[in-house]
């Protein structure tokens, strides 16, 4: 029988910095009214000057590890790598002191946390690791155009960590399956221009604002409620699951109307849909993991439901897990 990986412990952390969305720019021209009326977000937490995505990632893993370092395995999900070359998890896995393990990078956008979690699967059913940390860390506020309110008054950073384990395809906190896609086609709606090899090799100096984060709204709102709906539904069907089976659903928490949207597409009660949004924003591929974190916290997850969990980045990318709760026997999981 294959072995599944199963999830023993989560945590999060956002930096202390709270930017409510009265203290955003005068220049943008926005009120809280108007942000949450657009986003549901009513604050985000943004990092100090010379902090950067591993710094985040290190306050989320020694939480959730404590004393504990036996980790075969570091998977870091982040597109704001420390550096564009070396990948950033070997630098946490030194920073945590656990050895030379295997240590990498996986940059899907906001599905990273998803895809990540099925690398790990694969991983443990493959035999090559027996404990992994995951830790999905973004810090978007170094990507922003100060002027580019859009993207301003959405995202914030964060980072989430979860422990996983070898262990029974049945037992309680098992990852069920996955159900993952892409849509290269329109890689452009979600992109930093600039800074990569493709901008290197055209030997041109770099726009104003091509080194800044770009998205076009309107489309990737499309995109994400129909692909984020077609993955859970793809999940459910492999499952066997029915959608009124479904105890608690975990989107990427990128914006409250298409949340509210993909839960109306699938029949999903309002209610069975938790998050945390308004307090953190959008925070990348640390956004499930912080949502799961402030659940838990808030005694929303409860031992034996069902949850769901799904994800919508750049590439464009998706992706949807599945997993009956565990009682993780753990105090408070989200910390700032």
């Amino acid at each position: 029988m294959t072995a599944a990986c199963v999830l023993e412990r989560l945590a999060g952390w956002v930096p202390p910095h709270r930017v409510t969305n009265d203290q955003l720019p005068d220049s943008w021209g926005v009120t809280d009214a108007w942000v949450r009326s657009r986003t549901g977000i009513g604050s985000r937490h943004r990092v100090e000057p010379d902090i950067a995505t591993s710094d985040l990632a290190i306050e989320a893993a020694g939480r959730v590890l404590g004393d504990d370092r036996a980790v075969d395995t570091v998977i870091l999900a982040t597109s704001t790598p420390d550096h564009p070359i070396p990948a950033t998890a070997p630098a946490l896995a030194d920073r945590l002191g656990l050895g030379p393990v295997a240590a990498f990078d996986v940059s899907a956008v906001c599905s990273g946390f998803v895809y990540a979690l099925a690398t790990a699967a694969g991983w443990i059913a493959a035999g090559l690791s027996e404990r992994i940390l995951l830790v999905a860390a973004d810090v978007y506020s170094t990507l922003l155009d100060p002027e580019d309110r859009s993207a301003g008054i959405v995202f914030g950073d964060g980072a989430g960590a979860v422990l996983l384990r070898r262990g029974e395809p049945g037992e309680p906190g098992a990852l069920l399956g996955f159900d993952l896609g892409t849509d290269g086609a329109n890689a452009d709606l979600i992109t930093v221009p600039a800074g990569g090899a493709r901008h290197r090799a055209t030997g041109q100096v770099a726009a104003d604002g091509d080194h800044h984060f770009r998205m076009h709204g309107s489309e990737v709102y499309k995109h994400a409620v129909m692909n984020m709906s077609g993955s859970v539904k793809g999940l459910l069907t492999r499952l066997g699951w029915r959608i009124e089976d479904v105890d608690r659903f975990i989107g990427h928490q990128a914006n409250a109307r298409i949340l509210s949207s993909v839960c109306e597409r699938i029949g999903l009660p309002r209610q069975k849909c938790v998050g945390n949004l308004a307090s953190v924003g959008n925070t990348g591929a640390a956004s499930i993991p912080l949502a799961l974190a402030q659940a838990h916290n808030e005694g929303l997850l409860q031992a034996g439901q069902r949850v769901v969990l799904t994800g919508f980045g750049g590439g464009l990318t998706w992706g949807s897990t599945a997993l009956i709760w565990p009682d993780l026997h753990q105090g408070p999981a989200l910390h700032s």
